[in-house]
């Protein structure tokens, strides 16, 4: 039976308790029809990606890897050094901007689209439900049913399996923090020399099951900080997946023979079918709700009923509220026209930091608490502490030259020899004439070179005789 016209009453509590507080279980109807194929499309290819991107390598680099413990972190195969941090400030804001202006614009699309929770529970999890114990009637059926032989296979099957996913899933991250061939190495010898590392696989596997056997869409209602964040950030201009209410009401059952229009009732037959198929319970015919994550379930769901019932599909759609509440079609306004413009300009600044990126950077400082030195044929030296950071993957030889003055740089014991993602330190003489030194404090630039290549200039001070 369905509830009382929720236009008529308010919901004040969430749609999978019931009113006693307690938990109201989902039996979610499997969806189908044209957004569902291509969140099918979307939700495979992001798992392919999740699987495979360990197995790709750039330079013999890893081509993602967030080695938090060694500080190590590669992206696209280019390693990142701590020197890097500028970049990794700039990129967070610029993430931190595009969720809140991305949400304002086009609600929760990422949730029901490319969330990884979401792209779990829906298209592995469920899928597997789906398989084993079948359509949410006989789901149904089977957990209210008695233990029998029949509950107790496939209850057994579907955890053995739900936990050899959630394993594998948690080997899988485990690979982009350490790399495809340390988890190689590590899967091939015995578990006696890892059970520390074993025991937080299994724990982590355990927690992951949890998630995806019993909270399920808990977490994006109650748990995940951005479902509650979108309350603070939609607004009627955003776009929703969104129920066209001035079409729809006053909805009734279908009768036969009628005419709905004259006898003032809207398209929506009241046929529950946009609930049933909701994977967090809503009615989405209450309006925008902390619930919905815009999977547009709903939405194929009623395209084929207006589909069925000869009337225009859309009842459900991608819209703003604004738009359905002055019965206009889609548009553009002028605010998400420039949210969508910095949007791009950010993106373009972060990419060009990527790309800007030098594989060298080299840090010179004079030493301090040294005055000059007087040399022998009239000169001065002053002496310098540098530091050359190699963040490529190749060996590359560096050496230093003035580059405004006359003079010499003699580096203190050895050549400098960078080898691949190392950090070189060492000392080195700027040894200038006195017909050089005009002031006690001269202006010096030293370049850096990679072979022939000049690679950084530095500028700085030669203390020399009053």
């Amino acid at each position: 039976m369905a509830p009382e016209n929720p236009f008529n009453s308010y919901r004040d509590q969430l749609a999978t308790l019931n009113d006693s507080g307690k938990r109201r279980w989902v039996y979610a109807q499997k969806p189908k029809g044209k957004l569902y194929k291509y969140r099918n499309l979307v939700s495979y290819t992001l798992l392919t990606l999740l699987f495979g991107l360990p197995f790709v390598k750039i330079g013999g680099e890893p081509l993602f890897l967030l080695n938090v413990l060694e500080r190590k972190f590669i992206l696209f195969g280019v390693r990142f050094w701590p020197q890097d941090f500028h970049i990794f400030l700039f990129s967070m804001i610029t993430l931190f901007v595009f969720v809140v202006f991305f949400t304002v614009s086009y609600g929760r699309i990422w949730c029901g689209w490319a969330c990884p929770q979401t792209i779990f529970m829906e298209f592995i999890f469920r899928k597997i439900e789906y398989l084993i114990e079948g359509t949410p009637q006989q789901q149904r059926k089977l957990n209210t049913q008695s233990f029998n032989f029949e509950k107790f296979w496939k209850k057994s099957l579907k955890t053995i399996l739900f936990f050899a996913i959630c394993f594998i899933i948690t080997n899988t991250f485990l690979s982009y923090i350490i790399g495809i061939d340390e988890l190689w190495k590590i899967i091939n010898e015995p578990i006696a020399k890892h059970k520390l590392g074993f025991t937080i696989a299994l724990l982590f596997s355990g927690a992951m099951f949890f998630v995806f056997a019993k909270l399920r869409e808990q977490v994006c209602t109650m748990i995940c900080p951005y479902g509650r964040l979108q309350g603070v950030l939609l607004d009627s201009n955003t776009i929703v997946v969104a129920y066209d209410y001035k079409r729809g009401e006053e909805r009734a059952p279908l009768e036969a023979g009628e005419d709905r229009k004259e006898n003032g009732k809207g398209d929506c037959i009241d046929c529950y079918q946009c609930v049933n198929v909701c994977p967090t319970g809503i009615d989405v015919r209450d309006g925008t709700q902390l619930e919905c994550i815009n999977c547009t379930a709903c939405i194929d769901e009623c395209n084929s009923v207006m589909k069925w019932l000869g009337r225009p599909q859309g009842l459900i759609r991608f819209d703003s509220e604004k738009n359905i509440a002055e019965g206009k079609k889609k548009n553009w306004p002028v605010r998400k026209i420039a949210y969508t413009f910095v949007l791009s300009l950010l993106i373009v600044i972060v990419i060009t930091l990527f790309a800007s990126r030098s594989d060298l950077e080299a840090v010179i400082l004079r030493t301090p608490g040294l005055l000059y030195q007087e040399q022998s044929a009239n000169r001065i030296s002053n002496m310098y502490n540098f530091k050359v950071i190699n963040k490529s993957t190749k060996h590359i030889p560096i050496h230093f030259k003035l580059l405004n003055l006359k003079g010499e740089i003699k580096v203190i014991r050895e050549d400098i020899d960078t080898k691949a993602s190392s950090i070189k330190e060492g000392v080195f003489f700027a040894i200038l004439p006195k017909s050089e030194v005009t002031s006690d404090n001269t202006l010096i630039k030293i370049g850096v070179y990679a072979g022939n290549q000049l690679i950084e200039e530095v500028d700085l001070t030669f203390v020399g005789p009053n």
